[in-house]
């Protein structure tokens, strides 16, 4: 009767602990759940900053062709030859500009810095449908825990019962104690799966909770809102690869170091830049007396150079600096470093290539193989459950023990966990199939 009172007390108190769980929980659909970890994500967060970060790299090498002014003074006192200030003649006020006008090696970079914006936001792209992956494969095993965890306290109740009645079985003298053991044990190992169950979804709750913002207690999965995947793709392989982003990436990542070689060694080249500088020039630098204005003078003597006995304080000069590169060893060996990078980079895409291939070659055939593994488990799980229901025929009939009940709810309960484990298995396989072939947002979202 002790027994009996402390098993109910039990399953009352895991009910308890259950429904305190539940109650501030509501299902919410997958595709809220993959909506919300889209915009809170961190991975998001993070290549939307790097594809910020490449588009003002572009930028700051684009503005090269406007001019950069620049304004200042160079003040000081100068005894005797006027020296210059930080590169530049002391002056009350200056204006600087200068910019570049034709420059092979700049535009070459300047190209591949608009391919390295379109190489972000194919990461970009790619790190979505990672997300997307990461929650719709949490969101899934979560609804196969959850599932789980409602058979298993469905059947520790019942095995408490069973383990109840064979104490009162042994009491009587009518069962062995092994046999009141081997309830005990039923029972034991059901709560080691409740165990199990509840730990898992409290780690699947607690990622999910991280990727959308949600409070981890008021997620509970929805089942039905779980689309059924695409039929299998009949493409070659080869052509899914090509359209992958990040293969996409991998392979205008490798036209970035290609251009990047080439500005190199178009640094070689001639280049012209525009260039303007205004000063206006103190007398307190002693500039009158060293720079003074001379024109030619008629004299009864014949024709001599004059002093003008003039000083101009405004000055200006506007130009091209033009530059011929003659020799620059250092320079070539970096355009050699360069093109061995973009030689580097193209054998990487094509490895990335042949590697989601060969990948989404093995998913097909995965998913093939785990849809005919579902269907034995299926059968094999329609069979327990039969000989569950002729058991109770028998027990009914006074023909089958309460032994023989406990090993048709075992063998029940285990065709039921392997069902699942195979149907999870084939669902995280089609998920990687979805991301590899670019189905998986259309599956997620429902958007074209």
């Amino acid at each position: 009767m002790k027994t009996r009172c402390r098993t109910i007390l039990r399953q009352a108190c895991i009910l308890l602990f259950v429904l305190r769980g539940l109650s501030f929980a509501e299902p919410i659909a997958l595709k809220r759940v993959v909506e919300l970890a889209l915009t809170h994500a961190t991975g998001g967060a993070i290549a939307a900053a790097e594809e910020q970060r490449i588009a003002a790299a572009y930028h700051d090498l684009r503005n090269n062709y406007i001019p950069q002014v620049m304004t200042g003074a160079g003040l000081g006192w100068s005894y005797g030859f006027p020296l210059g200030l930080e590169g530049s003649a002391p002056s009350l006020f200056n204006i600087n500009a200068q910019s570049a006008v034709l420059n092979p090696s700049l535009r070459q970079f300047i190209k591949a810095a608009k391919v390295d914006s379109h190489v972000a936001s194919l990461n970009s792209k790619d790190e979505r449908n990672q997300i997307i992956q990461d929650a719709a494969q949490s969101y899934a095993e979560l609804a196969k825990w959850e599932q789980r965890l409602a058979r298993l306290q469905e059947t520790e109740a019942e095995t408490g019962k069973m383990e109840a009645a064979v104490n009162d079985r042994v009491k009587e003298g009518i069962d062995s104690e092994i046999d009141q053991t081997k309830a005990r044990l039923s029972t034991a190992r059901v709560r080691l799966r409740i165990a199990e169950a509840q730990g898992a979804a409290d780690v699947l709750r607690e990622h999910l909770a991280k990727l959308t913002g949600l409070a981890a207690a008021a997620i509970q999965t929805e089942p039905e809102s779980i689309p059924a995947p695409p039929a299998l793709p009949k493409e070659n392989p080869d052509n899914t690869a090509a359209s992958n982003p990040s293969v996409q990436a991998a392979l205008e990542h490798a036209r970035a170091q290609y251009l990047r070689a080439k500005g190199e060694h178009r640094a070689l080249w001639p280049s012209l830049d525009f260039a303007a500088q205004y000063a206006l020039l103190s007398k307190f630098n002693n500039f009158q007396n060293y720079y003074i204005p001379s024109h030619p003078c008629v004299t009864p003597l014949g024709e001599f150079l004059c002093v003008s006995n003039s000083f101009q304080q405004n000055n200006a000069t506007v130009g091209v600096s033009i530059r011929f590169p003659l020799f620059n060893a250092s320079q070539r060996s970096k355009a050699d470093l360069a093109e061995a990078d973009a030689r580097k980079a193209s054998k990487q895409a094509e490895a990335a290539k042949n590697q989601l291939s060969e990948e989404t070659l093995r998913l097909q055939r995965s998913v093939a193989q785990l849809q005919a593994a579902r269907d034995v488990a299926q059968l094999e799980y329609e069979i327990a459950d039969k000989n569950m229901a002729a058991v109770h025929t028998r027990m009914d009939q006074g023909t089958a023990t309460l032994h023989d009940l406990d090993d048709a709810r075992t063998q029940l309960s285990e065709r039921f966990i392997s069902l699942q484990d195979v149907n999870f298995e084939l669902q995280r396989a089609q998920l990687g199939l979805m991301r590899s072939t670019g189905e998986l947002e259309k599956w997620a979202l429902g958007s074209q």
